[in-house]
This record gives C-alpha cells, sequence and structure tokens, in this order.
C-alpha cells in the first residue's frame, strides 16, 4: 500500500514540474514576443509620426537586434523542446566520444571565444565514452557552455572534463568568470530569478537552464552547480556510466 501511495506521489509531483514548466514556457514566451514587438511597433510609428528623428531611431536599432536575437533564441530553444513533447519521440541513446563533444563545442564557439581571447581546455580521460541521446546532450552541453563563455572575463580560461566516479561518468564546465550569489542558486530553475547580462553586455534569455534540467531528467542524469560570486561556476552533469 505504502508502495503504490509513493508511486502516486512521484506521479503528482512528476506532472506538477510539467505543468509548471509549460506554464513558465508560455509566460515567457508571451511577454518576450508582446516586449519586442510592441517596442518595434512603437518605434515605426515614431519615425512615421516623425516624433522621432533618423538619427534617434538608428540609434536604437541595435537594442531592437539585441531583442530580436534573444527572442529568436527562446524561440529555438522552445522548438527543441516541444520536439520531446510528441508522442512519437523516443530517447536514441548512441555511444559518444566525450572528446567529439568537445570539439564540438570548440568548433561552433570559435568566433566568441576567440572574441574573448577565451581559452578551452579539456581535461580528464580522453578515450571517455558516454552513451546518451545526441540531440538532448548537445543541447544540454551548449547552453551550458553559452553560459560559462557569456560569464567569463576576457583572457580567461574554461575547461570540460570527464571522470568516473562509481557507476557515473561526470561531464563538468569550468569557468573562472562572475558566477552568482549562493542565494541565486535555489532559484536559478524557476521563473522569477534575475537576468544577469554577461561580461560583453549578453543577455540571457531566462529559459535554457529550465530546459537543460528538462532534458537531463529525460536523459535520468542529475545536474550540480556550484558558484561563487566573482570565483566562477562549475556546472557537472551525472550520469550512469554503461
Amino acid at each position: 500500500m505504502n508502495d503504490l501511495v509513493n508511486e502516486l506521489q512521484l506521479k503528482i509531483q512528476r506532472l506538477e514540474n510539467e505543468l509548471n514548466f509549460k506554464n513558465g514556457l508560455i509566460s515567457i514566451l508571451s511577454h518576450d514576443s508582446k516586449e519586442l514587438f510592441g517596442n518595434f511597433l512603437w518605434l515605426i510609428k515614431s519615425l512615421e509620426q516623425q516624433t522621432i528623428s533618423e538619427a534617434d531611431f538608428f540609434k536604437l536599432l541595435p537594442q531592437i537586434k539585441n531583442d530580436t536575437q534573444k527572442n529568436l533564441q527562446t524561440i529555438q530553444d522552445s522548438t527543441t523542446w516541444l520536439k520531446t513533447q510528441y508522442g512519437d519521440f523516443k530517447i536514441n541513446p548512441v555511444k559518444i566520444a566525450v572528446t567529439d563533444l568537445y570539439h564540438y563545442l570548440e568548433e561552433k564557439y570559435a568566433a566568441r571565444l576567440k572574441e574573448k581571447k577565451i581559452s578551452f581546455h579539456f581535461k580528464g580521460d580522453h578515450n571517455a565514452f558516454i552513451t546518451s541521446d545526441v540531440l538532448l546532450l548537445k543541447y544540454v552541453l551548449d547552453k551550458i557552455f553559452n553560459n560559462a563563455v557569456k560569464y567569463s572575463l576576457p583572457e580567461q580560461d574554461i575547461y570540460l572534463q570527464a571522470s568516473t566516479e562509481d557507476d557515473q561518468l561526470l561531464l563538468s564546465v569550468t569557468d573562472f568568470g562572475t558566477g552568482m550569489n549562493e542565494k541565486y542558486l535555489s532559484a536559478i530553475y524557476t521563473y522569477d530569478n534575475p537576468i544577469f547580462l554577461g561580461t560583453a553586455g549578453e543577455k540571457g534569455v531566462g529559459l535554457s537552464l529550465k530546459i537543460v534540467k528538462n532534458f537531463i531528467s529525460l536523459l535520468q542524469g542529475n545536474i550540480k552547480i556550484i558558484s561563487a560570486e566573482n570565483k566562477g561556476t562549475t556546472v557537472t552533469l551525472f550520469f550512469v556510466n554503461l
């Protein structure tokens, strides 16, 4: 009887988490889209009605561009998540070399790493493999690494490390950037956490880490974040080592 009650409680909790996630996703999409198009419409009307000059119009365009890029990222993240919600979606586990994941990040972020003069290194077992879903795992690492680059200062280092602990494979991304106060860590996956600007003024979309946690759950893994203000952040992913 107790086992049945515990199972029902877990199912209820899972459903509540999914509902909160979907409601939060809808809230972010509606708020950000409304704000972007509202600002864009105001800008066009102001130019048409000549309440702002052409010079001021062009001065505001970079901000509109940044907001558009942020909204596009939100839509792309949402689309990736929606793919996992279709009835025919199934986790497709394949054997992946961890060094291939390192080179994937190194290549994708080459321009931003060069722009900030950040050095990216691999540490740990160069022969490590992980059996996981490529789409979900790359999304997770992409978002974690994106934050590491965003909050790193120029000429700092970022590490991807692979290690084993008992029957688990651990993947860690470590940066030595701005970090965050411990009081914010507990709220990092909620929808009321503050948005921090990157060291080059990059703005977060407030959604990626929430989807990351959702995907980690689908991959039957765990995530742990250790961060200290002005010292940096380490995000560690734990997977059963098959």
